[in-house]
């Protein structure tokens, strides 16, 4: 191949092509993309090449041992990586075996790949069929281009160094904006003024808080003036994303507007509930099965696992404070089926009831790993903590589809958590279910003002990690023959009390010598 390229595994932009692209942007007076700004800067950069190697191969002709050659010719050898030289001699060749032919002497322009510097001979008038004769055709005029990749062959075989390297330069340049995945002049955005600000919360707010795409604004207060609308859209979104009122929801590629103050408190603020106050432990003690059983859990405190590419369902188990407040665990692998957008913290996002299509708003908060908004679904299902939900990709990306196993509901005995004076015990009840569950973590509560006493006593006096399992324990174990409680069913409980995922859990249980592991993950209080 040409040496042509070789630049693009290895790129590096100058402050010429930083010039270069704010320039295109100029000239445009729309904003562009990334990777339009990328494609465009290989376009520039073949075009340079281009012109240097016509200048480098003019008057030049491609080495074919089959053809004729003259003193003074300039020739090009695709055998030594396109490089070029002058032949400086002819002379008879001698080689029975290839009948009458001549000798070219050639000095190469690059010393290196003459003959100890002195011209390199090749074969010329060659009658007798040689693979350079056959690859180089009949033609005598060199072709430059003929081998050279396009500009979206080269952005698409090193595509992500690419584009970083192109976002890196752009960001450091002072004169331009970046915003929703586009740049452009900072010196030619259009004014967005209070006055329009303002009309742009009076719209948001009668549309009950949005969200509403810049387009749809823009329609409603009139624009701002006759520039393409492009540039009107990007002024705006530029103005709106400096004023504290308004809040961009959208996923990944879309601009959506949201009143902050009309925001859900559960949104801008991570319930209590919620709340996980970082507990130290030796992350070591946990032995393979253990780990096994937390990538299972999948809590979304737990460190992340690695997930497959292009997933399209994933499921979790509903834990008792997501249950209590209408949230979802925003763990790796919902996070590899729910929107997300790196610049913005909260999402707006519709969920769809696999059951029977109703749709509800929800919200992805992003940076406190939680989705809020399905409270409703959970009543309307009468789901019990421990069922099994599954998210499911649809063909809206701005929507996701929530879904369970549903069946004929049944009466099934389940752990129900009762208050009973500062501590919380546990009762075999029977309760009627509809939907699948893991039967280690379903638990049921009745009375929710009795365990949110015994939750703020456990908070304000800070009770410990071990104090509560130790409370836990012997209720749990009470409802098994072997008076035995496995981790699952134990962690389920915990997060009754106190926020925790299961890896401090079971290294405090492996530390801890009041505890006992009696096989597999069921553990019981030893008494001494």
């Amino acid at each position: 191949m040409m040496p042509t390229h070789r630049w693009a595994r290895n790129l590096t932009i100058t402050d010429q092509d930083v010039e270069f692209l704010t320039n295109l942007l100029l000239e445009k007076e729309i904003p562009l993309k990334t990777e339009a700004l990328a494609r465009a800067l290989i376009e520039e950069r073949l075009r340079q090449e281009a012109a240097v190697l016509q200048e480098r191969f003019k008057d030049t002709q491609l080495y074919n041992p089959s053809h004729t050659y003259q003193v003074g010719q300039k020739l090009v050898f695709s055998a030594f990586n396109y490089e070029t030289g002058v032949v400086t001699g002819v002379r008879p060749g001698n080689n029975p075996d290839y009948g009458a032919f001549s000798v070219i002497a050639v000095r190469f322009d690059d010393n290196r790949f003459n003959n100890a510097g002195k011209p390199r001979e090749f074969a010329a008038e060659l009658t007798t069929p040689h693979k350079l004769s056959q690859d180089n055709g009949n033609g005598t005029a060199f072709t430059t281009g003929f081998d050279a990749l396009s500009a979206g062959e080269i952005l698409e075989a090193n595509r992500d160094e690419i584009l970083r390297k192109v976002e890196e330069a752009l960001s450091a340049s002072p004169d331009l904006v970046y915003l929703a995945q586009k740049w452009f002049p900072y010196d030619l955005l259009l004014e967005a003024n209070l006055g329009h600000r303002n009309l742009t919360e009076a719209v948001l707010d009668m549309a009950g808080g949005g969200p509403l795409t810049t387009e749809a604004i823009l329609q409603e207060i009139g624009g701002l003036g006759k520039a393409p609308l492009e540039l009107q859209v990007y002024s705006l979104n530029y103005a709106l994303n400096d004023d504290d009122r308004f809040d961009e929801v959208g996923p990944t590629g879309e601009v959506l507007w949201y009143l902050t103050r009309l925001e859900p408190p559960e949104v801008r603020q991570m319930p209590a509930a919620l709340r996980y106050t970082p507990i130290e432990y030796d992350r070591s003690l946990l032995t393979p099965d253990m780990l096994t059983l937390e990538a299972e859990i999948g809590d979304e405190l737990s460190p992340a696992e690695p997930v497959e590419p292009g997933l399209e369902e994933a499921r979790v188990n509903l834990l008792y404070p997501h249950r209590r407040l209408g949230t979802l665990p925003l763990n790796h692998r919902l996070a590899a089926i729910f929107p997300t957008a790196r610049q913005t913290p909260r999402v707006w996002v519709t969920l769809v009831d696999g059951q029977d299509g109703e749709e509800y708003p929800a919200w992805v908060v992003r940076e406190a790993a939680y989705i809020f908004g399905l409270a409703k679904f959970y009543r309307k299902h009468k789901l019990p903590v421990g069922a099994t939900l599954i998210a499911q990709r649809s063909d809206d990306e701005g929507k996701v589809i929530i879904n369970f196993n549903a069946y004929r509901p049944r009466t099934e005995w389940i752990r129900l958590a009762v208050p009973h004076g500062d501590a919380i015990t546990f009762e075999n009840q029977k309760r009627a279910i509809g939907a699948e569950y893991d039967e280690l973590m379903i638990l049921g509560v009745d009375d929710l003002a009795g365990v949110d006493t015994i939750v703020q006593t456990v908070q304000q006096s800070r009770r410990s990690l071990l104090a509560i399992l130790k409370m836990l324990i012997p209720p749990l174990g009470a409802l098994t023959p072997q008076g035995t409680v496995h981790a699952k069913t134990l962690y389920s409980a915990l997060n009754i009390l106190r926020r925790c995922p299961p890896g401090p859990m079971l290294a405090t249980l492996l530390a801890n010598p009041d505890f006992e592991n009696v096989g597999g993950h069921y553990w019981k209080l030893r008494f001494n």
